[in-house]
């Protein structure tokens, strides 16, 4: 049998509750010569090429307010540059988020200056939304660190399905979050989960396949001609008398895509609302795994392995978390039938 058992460490903060204090201050200084490869360019591009961490809308508010200038002369951003002129910017960054900050337990499983590494339970929602206006994971980020208020979504660089459990990476400063972002659409954030899926897999594969909103049910997606482009590839780890444990890793992240593509290639993952279809339940099963796959109401999918090269010293790092008891009590559950 393939080993899956790995390592988390964890961090939980205090019990739950609102909080509404104001973040501190952030405050950023750069003082820069603008390359001589800049000449020509506008005063905003130029300054989008020294500073890639902030946007462009970013630096052209700096501009207009008077917080970039030029120590030469007065500079606007449709401006054109020389090259070689010297750019002092001081500024202070205003909070970008208005969800209320709140205390809600969180398993912090790596910290540092420029990251948070969070191992995300299921049920909770990451983004607040229509219907889910509280209690998210970005409600509890600015509960466990209110400077995340200066940083675009609290930080969150990329999501997981309400029920679906397991790593995110989240940035604790505009710098990171800007590389983190540029470095998951470069596809160099490596992101991995186990998936039990109903049907025996008979190998591993690769699913490339298009998705896009489903054209009537505006709650799913579709896999679909004008879809946007998404690469699933999996393997499998063990098999049971009627499902499969697969470990899954995403070249693309579309919403669902994990959830799509295997209920395109006709293994839904087990327990999922809206792409699973029929409950089946194998002839002959034990009444312990009927009961387990009766009472398993979510996808069976764990967010396990994450990995990135840090924003700041570039270092490759990786994270494990072990599943939740749900799921590793329907992997026993399977196993004993398999038995």
């Amino acid at each position: 049998m393939a080993s899956r058992r790995t390592n988390s460490r964890s961090i939980t903060n205090l019990p739950s509750g609102l909080r509404t204090a104001a973040a501190p201050a952030e405050f950023r200084s750069h003082e820069l010569e603008l390359p001589a490869e800049a000449a020509g360019l506008r005063f905003d591009q130029a300054l989008a090429r020294v500073l890639p961490q902030y946007s462009r809308a970013q630096l052209k508010s700096w501009i207009e307010s008077g917080a970039a200038r030029s120590t030469g002369r007065a500079l606007r951003g449709k401006d054109r540059v020389r090259g070689g002129e010297r750019v002092r910017i001081e500024v202070q960054l205003e909070s970008r988020n208005e969800v209320a900050a709140e205390t809600v337990p969180l398993s912090v499983v790596f910290k540092d200056r420029a990251l948070l590494v969070i191992d995300k339970p299921a049920g909770m929602v990451v983004h607040p939304g229509a219907g889910n206006p509280r209690h998210t994971l970005q409600n509890a980020l600015l509960g466990l660190d209110p400077r995340l208020a200066v940083v675009p979504r609290a930080g969150l660089v990329h999501r997981l399905d309400k029920d679906t459990s397991g790593l995110l990476v989240v940035a604790r400063t505009p710098e990171a979050h800007s590389a983190l972002v540029a470095a998951l659409a470069a596809r160099a954030i490596s992101r991995q989960y186990l998936a039990v899926c109903s049907g025996l897999m008979t190998g591993g594969g690769t699913v490339a396949a298009p998705i896009g909103r489903h054209r009537s049910q505006r709650l799913r997606m579709t896999v679909r001609r004008d879809g946007r482009p998404a690469v699933t590839h999996y393997r499998v780890m063990e098999r049971f008398r009627a499902h499969t444990l697969a470990r899954v890793e995403l070249e693309s992240g579309r919403t669902h895509q994990i959830r799509v593509h295997f209920a395109h290639i006709g293994f839904p993952i087990v327990g999922d609302p809206l792409y699973g279809g029929r409950r089946r339940t194998p002839a002959g099963i034990t009444p312990e795994l009927a009961a387990a796959l009766g009472a398993f109401h979510r996808q069976a999918l764990h967010a396990e392995r994450l990995g990135l090269s840090h924003p700041v010293t570039g270092k490759w790092m990786e994270w494990q978390a072990d599943p939740p008891a749900d799921f590793q009590g329907l992997l026993a559950a399977l196993e004993r039938d398999a038995a």
